[in-house]
């Protein structure tokens, strides 16, 4: 109906390149036109202005000829004040970018390690951004943005470079599981050390108590008692001493049959080692 009466619909984000008789007429902007057909005028077609997308997927080789694909993503849009050039001037504009992204790729990657290429993604998209905005803008085109999303070597060096990956965790794992293991034994060296340090210090003290102990016993019990000597004194304490302890250990309900010389001389003799073992010891601690 709308040819009928000469009148044409153009969407929004849209244009429609109208022609005179195969000559270009004119850019038709979105809304309602008048085409008199009966005086040669026609839409040759129609051009969107909306933001298109291409992915496209090189094969390309690294400096340590790895073989890559690389995997670009171009965003691209006809300008409206540009539209008959986007039009006549391009018969396939998504295979022109593609040819030109393939020509920069190729150029770029060959001169890169595969780790570099990884890192410096973003200038191998600033280079192709660049060479297609000044070959496209000639065309009519925008290029909005120019994205590398993807470099996949081939699944055997991936393997590899995760194995290296893996490798290299481990190794450092293992040190630092040995440098723990180091720390431990040296902190759990020092505590021990100190630990005995300490219970010398507390056994030296102890004996130094016992023997002060004794030395004022045998004082006060010389002072208090005349015509006796140190030596008497000691022996009665010591024996005391002696039999006190054989009354615990008999007491005792977790004690073992314990055999030990028993009689007056076995006495004496306790009673002399006894007084021996307490000079030596604070003779040790003097």
């Amino acid at each position: 109906m709308g040819n009928l009466f000469c009148l044409y619909q153009v969407d929004q984000s849209t244009v429609a390149i109208k022609e005179n008789f195969g000559k270009f007429d004119d850019v038709l902007e979105p809304g309602c036109h008048c085409v008199p057909w009966i005086f040669g005028s026609q839409i040759a077609g129609k051009l969107t202005l909306r933001l298109q997308q291409l992915d496209v997927k090189c094969e390309t080789k690294t400096k340590d000829n790895v073989f890559v694909n690389v995997v670009a993503s171009i965003q691209y849009r006809a300008l409206a004040d540009k539209a008959s050039d986007a039009f006549y001037k391009l018969s396939n504009t998504r295979a022109q970018i593609q040819a030109y992204v393939f020509d920069v790729i190729r150029a770029t990657v060959p001169k890169l390690l595969l780790d570099d290429a990884f890192e410096q993604k973003n200038e191998i998209a600033k280079a192709v951004e660049e060479e297609l905005e000044k070959a496209m803008s000639a065309y009519g085109f925008e290029i909005v943005q120019t994205l590398i999303v993807d470099i996949e070597p081939d699944e055997r060096v991936k393997k590899a470079m995760n194995e290296i990956n893996a490798a290299a965790r481990l190794r450092v794992a293992a040190t630092e599981k040995a440098e723990a293991e180091k720390i431990l034994q040296i902190k759990r060296a020092e505590g021990e050390a100190e630990s005995k340090y300490l219970s010398g210090q507390g056994i030296a003290r102890q004996r130094q108590a016992i023997v002060d102990g004794l030395r004022d016993s045998v004082l006060g019990f010389s002072v208090n008692v005349p015509g006796t000597t140190a030596k008497d004194v000691m022996d009665m304490v010591l024996v005391t001493q002696y039999f006190d302890t054989m009354k615990e250990i008999g007491a005792s309900s977790k004690s073992s049959a314990v055999f030990i010389p028993h009689g007056p001389g076995a006495v004496r003799d306790v009673a002399t080692q006894i007084r021996d073992g307490l000079l030596q010891g604070h003779a040790a601690t003097d």
